[in-house]
């Protein structure tokens, strides 16, 4: 979230007298640059902080409660299709990941999609059509067309 609040300050310090319809584009290229940036920070640090690790190895994310469903099958099933796809997605090359995530998740069309790649609308199809097609061969049972 602080990501997101840090994005959006610097979309409107830098580019509010843009037309609104370029905004959404330029809005996901800051985001994906500052998210680009958090996790270059984040592996140094980590590289870092390695040496001052916990003596006894407690891991606070791991140890912190899950949120609660009522019926325990409906976690269990929904809980192995949401790992099932974040590992899908892991292991899909940067570019494919963008195109997805920009086309599928947050609702873009092609164009917009292109502006926030940097990179030409034939390039966007090619990635989304290449990563819908890994993704579907990837999670098999859990694919709903």
């Amino acid at each position: 979230m602080d990501i997101v609040q840090d994005t959006m300050l610097r979309f409107v310090r830098h580019y509010s007298r843009k037309p609104a319809a370029e905004w959404r584009p330029l809005f996901f290229r800051i985001l994906i640059n500052r998210i680009r940036d958090h996790q270059r920070r984040t592996a140094v640090r980590g590289r870092v902080m390695s040496w001052f690790r916990h003596p006894d190895g407690i891991d606070p994310v791991d140890s912190a409660p899950a949120p609660r469903v009522s019926d325990p099958a409906i976690a269990a099933e929904g809980l192995d299709a949401m790992q099932s796809l974040e590992t899908a997605i892991e292991t899909l090359p940067l570019r494919q990941r963008e195109a997805f995530v920009l086309r599928c998740l947050e609702g873009m069309d092609v164009a917009e999609t292109a502006a926030s790649m940097g990179c030409s609308q034939g390039s966007v199809k090619t990635h989304y059509s290449r990563a819908l097609a890994a993704l579907r061969g990837r999670l098999g049972e859990h694919w709903d067309e």
